[in-house]
């Protein structure tokens, strides 16, 4: 076997391997702080919850929160038949699957992970590639944010991804930022499914989010107000999306909702 036949089928692994799953779904935002990996653990949640084979890939390396948001504290990838083994959630309120793979996995608690790019692209790799995630109906990838090394090796790694999710805060500090989020997703020709507003309400107002959204010609997916049940969920490893009677639940629910719709059209 020749170096360029052996490369072909390594090549055609991996694209098989990222085939699997149907649609990907990037999220987002371009400051830290915002809810982005809220947003994102509680989308996985809701999907797996809806009965769909979900995929959470926490792509934020150096600050890798989506774990204790779903309450894993000391769990541990391996590898079998040359494969990283996702973590697969247990938990009576899912009818579909939930597995999950982040950097939090393989580095402690506390410890700092001073990567380069070079290194931070190895292991994104290993996690679009490498990892035995099976059929998926979605895939919710955690980005950090900006847009700088992570961001770059995930547009880049996987194949036809369906769109990103952008997420921020309603004040105009925050909006300012967004602008680059919206503009790396056009230059990644990644399509942008739409924008949510995080944290509505009277300490960073209402609104901001849409009214760019319209601007730019983006989906507003809707928006969420401030309520500090989230954080409080959070902290104790559970999804506020759980409790359905809340109205942040029940905007989330018709977020997530839109989301599934959009993603039948691509």
């Amino acid at each position: 076997m020749n170096k360029k036949t052996n490369t072909n089928i390594i090549n055609k692994i991996n694209i098989n391997n990222t085939d699997k799953i149907k649609h990907k779904l990037l999220v987002m935002s371009a400051k830290g702080g915002v809810g982005k990996t809220t947003i994102a653990v509680n989308l996985a949640y809701a999907l797996s919850r809806k009965g769909f084979r979900t995929g959470l890939l926490d792509a934020d390396i150096h600050g890798p929160n989506a774990p204790k948001m779903l309450g894993l504290k000391d769990e541990k990838l391996f590898v079998r038949n040359n494969k990283i083994v996702p973590i697969n959630i247990k938990d009576n309120n899912i009818s579909g699957v939930l597995k999950v793979v982040s950097m939090a996995f393989l580095a402690g608690k506390e410890k700092a992970v001073i990567w380069r790019g070079p290194l931070k692209h190895k292991l994104i790799k290993q996690f679009v590639e490498d990892v035995a995630w099976g059929e998926l109906d979605y895939q919710v990838v955690d980005l950090p944010p900006g847009t700088g090394d992570e961001s770059i090796s995930i547009s880049q790694l996987l194949n036809n991804i369906t769109g990103s999710i952008i997420v921020s805060t309603p004040q105009q500090v925050a909006l300012l930022d967004v602008i680059k989020s919206i503009n790396f997703s056009r230059e990644m020709n990644v399509p942008i499914i739409g924008m949510i507003e995080n944290m509505a309400g009277d300490l960073f107002g209402r609104g901001g989010v849409k009214i760019l959204a319209h601007k730019e010609h983006i989906n507003f997916l809707g928006s969420l107000e401030l309520d500090k049940r989230i954080t409080q969920f959070g902290d104790k490893g559970k999804p506020f999306i759980i409790n359905n009677t809340w109205d942040v639940s029940e905007s989330f629910n018709r977020i997530v909702d839109r989301i599934i719709q959009s993603t039948k059209k691509s």
